[in-house]
């Protein structure tokens, strides 16, 4: 996701964990978009269960103005704050509610109406972290799935997509034509999406009984490159489980994003058609359909079981396609970025001092480093072990959330081993080994004294593989404490030592 193009930033209104009154069930979106006018007219009834009881809803809503508040024949008071909407109601505790709320307004964020570089006017909505909420009422948080149902009437010459499959498209007259979309799978409001542009359609194949069809701009349709998503899907599906969509659509978009991995209905920049690196960028928003879109973090904190699953098994299908020595340079390029990184801000990848503006979590700890985590506890735990936690993970989490401690308890039966010291270390911790290697030969003892010195605080615990020649096999060497010290045979003075040749460990080696 999110490639990443920062146009803009956002303020957001969560802090931590949320307590929620309610659990939604189901949107189900009415939108009336014209092309003389940015401003929307809409209605949504949502179907919520109450988790306790209370005498005022709250739904996270900005910039729009409010009608009216019914079920049936009933109406509702309500108010209006700058980012809520609140509904006088009589809820209990473990009771269904339905409400519909009509509304109007022109989005300032989270639905973007502007034009592409053609000149043509589009519509796309754009919702992470929490930006849904500026165009329709909702719980704006990860936390909380619900079904996702659209219809949307527009001017004709529009083709309309969105989450999940189409149920109808009928001509309303006086060239407006109204599509209805339906997803029966319970998703988080980052993830929901429609567009509305002059698209071209390709049926670029189908995998299995999924349909992968390709949505571009008119003027850009002998591009193809979105078709790639045919090769790429099969792998993931063999690698961690069944597909949860009904359809995968790639879409042309025009947002702030180089890619956005709406559940089943992927947003890529206006540029992607032409990326140079856009096998890449499909794989990683294709591997979002299961990390991040059917198993979702629990909290914006946790953004690396996301992003960092995304980054790593991105890595994992270069690997399958091309070689080992594809992973190699690109574990070996993020590590370069995040230690980069960790010098302009030291923070973990679990960052618990966020509490606004989650857009700063883009970056190299949730996508690089949660990458490179991956990538050791791999090599910890061995590939099948590895492999079967990661299908586990997915078939316990699905279409629910998960937290960080979930899913190392689940690799913590995969691999039959406690590994809350490795978490704790690599997750939680902010600083990253920083090692010093001093080589003293002994012409009498024909040996090499290697000290393995850790200058950074605290200190870590982590194999360290190594060799004097490469043309032997790795030695692995357990480092712990401030100061590590081997003595290594060697029949005459080396003429270095190679350290992580396999690229397997996140530390800063001194040159």
């Amino acid at each position: 996701m999110k490639n990443i193009i920062l146009l803009s930033l956002c303020t957001c209104l969560f802090t931590g964990i949320r307590a929620q009154q309610v659990d939604v069930q189901s949107y189900a979106i009415s939108l009336n978009l014209q092309d003389t006018t940015d401003q929307i007219k809409a209605s949504v009834s949502i179907t919520l269960k109450y988790l306790q009881s209370t005498r005022r809803l709250k739904f996270d809503l900005a910039g729009m103005k409010v009608k009216e508040v019914f079920t049936g024949p009933k109406k509702y008071s309500f108010e209006q704050d700058a980012n809520a909407l609140y509904i006088n109601v009589d809820g209990l505790a473990g009771e269904q509610g339905i409400y519909t709320i009509t509304y109007a307004g022109t989005p300032k964020d989270g639905l973007i109406i502007s034009r592409n570089k053609y000149g043509h006017r589009t519509f796309f909505t754009d919702h992470w972290p929490d930006r849904a909420h500026q165009w329709f009422p909702c719980i704006d948080h990860p936390s909380d799935k619900a079904i996702f149902r659209i219809s949307v009437a527009a001017p004709d010459h529009y083709t309309v997509v969105a989450n999940g499959v189409k149920k109808e498209e009928v001509n309303m007259g006086g060239h407006m034509k109204m599509t209805s979309w339906e997803e029966k799978v319970p998703l988080a409001t980052k993830v929901m999406a429609f567009a509305a542009a002059d698209f071209s359609v390709t049926h670029s194949g189908d995998v299995g009984n999924i349909p992968v069809d390709s949505y571009v701009f008119r003027e850009d349709s002998l591009h193809q490159g979105y078709a790639r998503a045919t090769q790429i899907l099969p792998y993931f599906i063999q690698l961690v489980g069944p597909f949860q969509f009904e359809k995968l659509a790639n879409i042309q978009s025009k947002t702030i994003f180089g890619g956005m991995e709406n559940a089943g209905a992927i947003f890529y920049a206006e540029e992607s058609p032409g990326y140079e690196k856009l096998e890449s960028l499909l794989a990683h928003e294709i591997a979002h359909q299961w990390f991040g879109d059917a198993v979702t973090e629990t909290d914006w904190r946790h953004l690396w079981l996301s992003e960092g699953f995304a980054t790593y098994f991105t890595l994992l299908y270069m690997e399958h396609t091309y070689s080992t020595d594809t992973l190699k340079a690109s574990l070996k390029a993020d590590r370069e970025k995040i230690i980069a990184f960790a010098k302009r801000r030291k923070t973990p990848v679990v960052d618990t001092t966020v509490h606004s503006n989650y857009m700063q979590l883009l970056n190299a700890n949730s996508y690089e480093r949660g990458g490179w985590v991956l990538h050791m506890l791999r090599r910890k735990i061995g590939d099948e072990r590895f492999r079967a936690g990661i299908r586990q993970y997915f078939r316990d989490y699905n279409g629910r959330n998960a937290s960080t401690d979930d899913f190392r308890a689940e690799m913590e039966r995969a691999g039959g081993e406690n590994l809350k010291g490795f978490f704790t270390q690599w997750l939680y911790t902010a600083a990253i080994p920083e090692l010093q290697v001093n080589l003293n030969y002994n012409e009498s003892t024909h040996t090499v004294k290697m000290e393995v010195i850790q200058n950074q605080l605290p200190l870590f615990e982590f194999p360290l593989e190594y060799t004097l020649d490469k043309t032997k096999p790795l030695q692995k060497l357990m480092i712990k404490d401030k100061v590590t010290t081997v003595m290594i045979p060697a029949a005459a003075k080396p003429a270095g030592i190679w350290l992580d040749p396999g690229i397997n460990l996140l530390a800063e080696f001194a040159r």
